[in-house]
């Protein structure tokens, strides 16, 4: 059975930080390309980060040199630091585990508010 579980979420202040955490079980992690993704109140899905099977990365524009998204294939986990958060990073955020189509895997999702 496949989890994918976020943990981290919580509430900070504007310019403050916090880590994100997702554990993958079920899966061969070290084969997947692992995103972090937000949904706003009344937005759509975006993507914020991925980083891929070779440890290559990307970034949503908004965030890039702010957050930084890494992985560790022997605890299978992927983490997303995000520093000098801003009130419109207040989200929910989900962690993926991508393969390909049939191997796509989401997690519950945790909440992110960004607010003084």
């Amino acid at each position: 059975q496949v989890q994918v579980v976020e943990s981290g979420g919580g509430l900070v202040q504007p310019g403050g930080s916090l880590r994100l955490s997702c554990a993958a079980s079920g899966i061969t992690f070290s084969l997947y390309t692992m995103g972090w993704y937000r949904q706003a109140p009344g937005k759509q899905r975006e993507l914020v980060a991925i980083i891929t099977t070779g440890h290559s990365t990307n970034y949503l524009d908004s965030v890039e040199g702010r957050f930084t998204v890494s992985r560790d294939n022997a605890k299978k986990t992927v983490s997303l630091q995000m520093n000098s958060l801003k009130p419109e990073d207040t989200a929910v955020y989900y962690c993926n585990a991508h393969r390909r189509v049939q191997l796509d895997f989401w997690g519950q999702g945790t909440q992110v508010t960004v607010s003084s």
